[in-house]
């Protein structure tokens, strides 16, 4: 089987989307101020499911450099090697398979002279659309105690056309960018 075949649901879900999704949740009793240092939880990045057609080192890397660019433009920066760091960092990319089902109505009566009706029969019809959503999440934790102290994500519909290797490393930094615009939490 070609390696190419495997590439196809990463390039799905690193396309350019429809909308995003952002969510957040933090402890309000931590000194986010107090946080000058980061580094890498390990695994830096887990996948759900844990599909082989999902993980890519690519898709890592990319994720990886995006959340170190992000943390540094907010004032964090890298623990030098073998230092504790005031926070550890972890994210998850996560595909689910979703449904909508949607009904239209067609056909039935139409109001008339002296409030008489006429019209054909009605029915409806239902359709289901399947479509995958893709959440990138980013995990901090407090460097001492181990506990998260604040989680970012944003979900987006996937696109069904595969984007350029560009395309997916722009939609994966403006993806990182969106979630971790809401760190330090105000």
């Amino acid at each position: 089987m070609s390696p190419r075949f495997f590439l196809v649901p990463i390039l799905l879900l690193l396309a350019a989307c429809q909308t995003d999704q952002l969510s957040r949740d933090f402890d309000a009793t931590r000194d986010f101020g107090a946080y000058r240092s980061w580094s890498w939880q390990e695994p830096a990045l887990q996948y759900r499911p844990d599909d082989p057609r999902i993980k890519s080192d690519l898709t890592e890397q990319r994720i990886r450099e995006a959340v170190s660019q992000q943390l540094d433009q907010r004032g964090l920066h890298p623990a030098p090697v073998g230092a504790k760091s005031d926070l550890k960092a972890q994210t998850w990319l996560i595909v689910e398979n979703r449904q909508n089902q949607v009904s239209t109505s067609y056909g039935g009566m139409w109001g008339g002279y002296w409030n008489g009706y006429w019209g054909g029969p009605a029915y409806t019809e239902t359709r289901n659309y399947d479509y995958k959503v893709a959440t990138i999440q980013v995990d901090l934790f407090d460097g001492k105690d181990g506990k998260l102290v604040w989680r970012g994500s944003a979900e987006q519909i996937m696109r069904s056309v595969p984007p350029s290797p560009t395309e997916r490393e722009a939609a994966i930094r403006e993806t990182v960018g969106k979630v971790l615009s809401q760190y330090p939490p105000h």
